[in-house]
């Protein structure tokens, strides 16, 4: 089968060894709950680019990276109950196993689901990672409610613009301020809490493309993360946020989401710290801290490891219905060498808005 590996961990992307096109032997046949996946697309995520860090080893044989992907059940293991040959799903993948970016891969049944009936492999392949870690993140780590149909209605009317703020429900607004919203994560972090959690959300967003897809997304305030967010919300009339998600450069705006969120309100952050975090800047607000990591159940296998295909199939059913909007913003081509080292450069630059996606494999 064709695929995209590597052998050499390195920041060197033109590097020979480091992301090349090669063939590889098929996939063994699934067991227990593993299904074989003919990829169709792919997505590009920083995570792609942080698992090229450097480091002394070297593969004796090369290693297909990749997460994000969306293809056809091509074969079932003896266990698998929820698909069938000729599904078509997507899904984030699992670390430890062979990536997204070959032709076929095993992927066990339970982090996978079925894919949005509206949707092309390449828009549903720019989901998966992005989804999981949004809704997570709100409704597993931080326990925000969700308002359901009433959330719905609202942006039906509106048409995903930001409109003007209509709360979904009586009674007190809630307010989240999700930085970094225009990335992957961001893009569906904003829908899920303005569509389907029905809260009041600032982003931030530095550009003026960055901006207009925030608001895009449903935002219904947008302000620059690299001026004072304090001041410019006071400047709208908004109150302290009761939720603060800090999706981009935690050493840089977890201080500052500690000063920022509302007492008794809540911060989640979704990357890795190089510096210390201090607890104690949230002790006499009495704000609760999650941390979000979309592999905690694939690592440590989990009992409810089988969540993350009920939350891909949600989001899938709220794709349909024309709640959740696509966020794959620009096609590079087929899934090639050439054309993942471009997608690598745009990643490792950060300014990148909605998601990047690859689709199909060239006949060599």
């Amino acid at each position: 089968m064709r695929a995209v590996a590597l052998t050499r961990y390195t920041a060197d992307i033109d590097h020979p060894d480091a992301v090349f096109d090669t063939e590889l032997p098929l996939p063994a046949r699934p067991l227990g709950h593993d299904v074989l996946v003919n990829v169709r697309a792919v997505s590009v995520n920083q995570l792609d680019n942080r698992v090229r860090r450097p480091k002394e080893k070297v593969e004796s044989a090369p290693r297909v990276i990749g997460f994000d992907a969306a293809g056809v059940v091509t074969a079932v293991g003896p266990e698998v109950t929820a698909f069938r040959p000729g599904d078509r799903i997507y899904y984030s993948g699992d670390p430890a196993r062979p990536g997204s970016h070959a032709e076929y891969q095993l992927v066990d049944e339970r982090i996978a689901g079925r894919m949005p009936d509206s949707l092309s492999f390449a828009q549903a392949a720019a989901l998966p990672m992005a989804a999981l870690t949004a809704w997570e993140l709100l409704f597993d780590r931080l326990r925000v409610p969700r308002s359901g149909a009433a959330a719905v209605d609202v942006y039906r009317q509106h048409a995903f613009g930001a409109a003007q703020w209509t709360p979904p429900a009586p009674g007190r607004v809630r307010t989240a301020l999700i930085i970094g919203a225009a990335g992957g994560v961001g893009s569906m972090a904003v829908q899920l809490a303005a569509r389907v959690a029905g809260l009041r959300v600032v982003a931030t967003a530095s550009r003026p493309a960055s901006r207009a897809w925030a608001e895009q997304m449903g935002a219904h305030h947008v302000i620059d993360h690299f001026g004072d967010m304090g001041a410019q919300m006071e400047a709208l009339g908004l109150p302290a946020p009761d939720y603060v998600l800090v999706l981009a450069d935690t050493d840089r705006y977890y201080p500052l989401a500690a000063r920022l969120v509302a007492p008794q309100g809540a911060i989640g952050l979704a990357v890795a710290a190089t510096l210390p975090v201090d607890l104690g800047l949230l002790w006499d607000k009495s704000v609760t801290l999650a941390w979000e990591m979309i592999y905690t159940r694939v690592d440590y296998g989990t009992p409810d490891l089988a969540a993350q295909r009920a939350i891909l199939n949600e989001v899938a059913a709220l794709a349909d219905r024309g709640v959740l909007r696509p966020i794959d913003t620009e096609h590079l081509g087929r899934i090639t060498a050439a054309n993942l080292r471009a997608a690598h450069r745009r990643m490792a630059g950060g300014r990148m808005t909605g998601k990047l996606v690859l689709e199909g494999f060239n006949d060599v």
